[in-house]
């Protein structure tokens, strides 16, 4: 029993971690989102009306919009794809931790194959992907 309860307190400090590499995900997107915001007044203005006769490009702001977020994003990429991949082995640790506290219930006679699992909480971030 007690080594189950250091099993417990495990999955509970791995999950902790993983709730705080996923903050540290979400708030980079967050910068970078509002970077993109304080951008947009200066990329909108670049040809007022009309110039010797031609029409401004109704596509050419969301160009320029495009073209600054890639390379916002790209800046951060080694960062996002290493906490990505942290993510990901944390997930594959915590799915292995919660594999090995599956018990068997005791005086199952009915069901020989009955688990009882140990309550898993609900994980926010993975149900909104």
């Amino acid at each position: 029993m007690a080594i189950q309860a250091n099993h417990s307190a495990l999955l509970s400090h791995m999950e902790e971690a993983r709730r705080q590499t996923q903050h540290q995900i979400d708030l980079i997107d967050r910068q970078i989102t509002r970077r993109m915001t304080a951008l947009i007044p200066r990329l909108g203005r670049r040809q007022q009306g009309y110039r010797r006769g031609k029409a401004a490009d109704p596509g050419a702001f969301l160009e320029r919009y495009r073209a600054n977020l890639s390379a916002l994003t790209a800046e951060r990429q080694p960062e996002i794809d290493a906490l990505s991949r942290k993510l990901a082995r944390q997930d594959a640790a915590i799915a292995a931790v919660r594999a090995r506290l599956e018990i068997r219930i005791p005086g199952s006679n009915s069901d020989p194959d009955a688990y009882l699992s140990l309550p898993q909480p609900l994980i926010t971030e993975d149900l909104r992907r």
